[in-house]
């Protein structure tokens, strides 16, 4: 089943941990790609330091203060593609960065990796996450329990003081031979 644009305007903090164990698809092409999501981010409203978002609307975040289900693709560090799914309502800027996915050949544990096998870049940005677009989630049951998930600080975001101690990262560690 396909996640549809209702199931994005949730709160960024109840979807993160949801998203574990989805399916993500990638076509490109004739080629398709999938594996489940294992690791996330989540990024909330202008108040949060280490949101792209938190110092207004801007041409490169304008995309976050839309509703959810809009991919979000920007550049980092000048040679990283970062893949985020907006969330939340229209006008509230919230993210969830995809930073890990489980193929049934091999655990992409970075978002960098994961958009460079995916061949994700910049084009995508502003896009809907369905399959006219080639990238979307899907639901195939796949289910991790809570036990399973785990929380963290999240990665790389020193800039943003106390905020990057929000244990806003989840991820949970699949088992070979899951898909």
């Amino acid at each position: 089943m396909i996640l549809t644009q209702d199931f994005f305007h949730q709160p960024t903090l109840k979807i993160a941990p949801e998203l574990l164990g989805k399916t993500l698809v990638r076509k490109f092409g004739k080629k398709i790609s999938s594996g489940l999501v294992t690791e996330v981010e989540a990024y909330v409203g202008m108040e949060d330091k280490a949101c792209h978002a938190a110092k207004g609307k801007t041409p490169r975040t304008k995309i976050m203060f839309e509703p959810g289900g809009y991919w979000y693709v920007y550049l980092c560090y000048g040679m990283y593609w970062m893949l985020n799914i907006v969330t939340e309502k229209k006008e509230f800027p919230a993210a969830i960065l995809i930073r890990g996915f489980w193929t049934e050949k091999k655990h992409y544990n970075g978002p960098g990796k994961l958009t460079k096998f995916l061949k994700i870049d910049k084009t995508l940005n502003g896009t809907f996450a369905e399959p006219k677009t080639g990238l979307w989630f899907e639901d195939e049951g796949y289910k991790v329990s809570k036990k399973e998930i785990r929380t963290g600080k999240r990665i790389g975001i020193g800039y943003a003081g106390e905020w990057q101690h929000k244990p806003w990262r989840f991820y949970f560690e699949p088992k070979e031979n899951i898909i």
